[in-house]
């Protein structure tokens, strides 16, 4: 086998479908959130951080699921939009008021979803 074949055999084996590749952005932005719960006291600076990354996941995730031209079910689009205005009510609340609870519900969201995407 060519050199070029072996690379474009290696890459095709490692490359995520869209499902996969949200799947695994979800589970990154939910470490960082889960990081910062996990030693609140030293991660002020780090707290808008992983807010701020969970955010414009949500907003890719949020814009792509409720575009008029989704093949998605009516049904699920509107439960994209009402989970993203969860996330996003809840992403506002813990700037407004940060408390380590409040990460909970996003870093729970993100790994359920995240699980969703993953199943075949």
């Amino acid at each position: 086998m060519s050199y070029g074949a072996g690379a474009y055999a290696k890459v095709s084996q490692v490359a995520m479908s869209p499902r996969e590749a949200e799947a695994a952005v979800l589970i990154k932005a939910a470490r960082q959130l889960q990081s910062v719960r996990d030693d609140w006291g030293n991660q002020s600076s780090a707290l808008n951080q992983a807010l701020v990354f969970n955010q414009k996941v949500w907003t890719i995730l949020a814009s792509a699921a409720t575009e008029t031209d989704n093949p998605l079910p009516s049904d699920v689009k509107q439960g994209m939009a009402n989970l993203s205005a969860f996330v996003f009510h809840r992403i506002i609340d813990t700037m407004a008021d940060p408390k380590a609870e409040k990460l909970s519900a996003l870093i729970s969201v993100n790994h359920h979803l995240a699980a969703g995407l993953s199943a075949r």
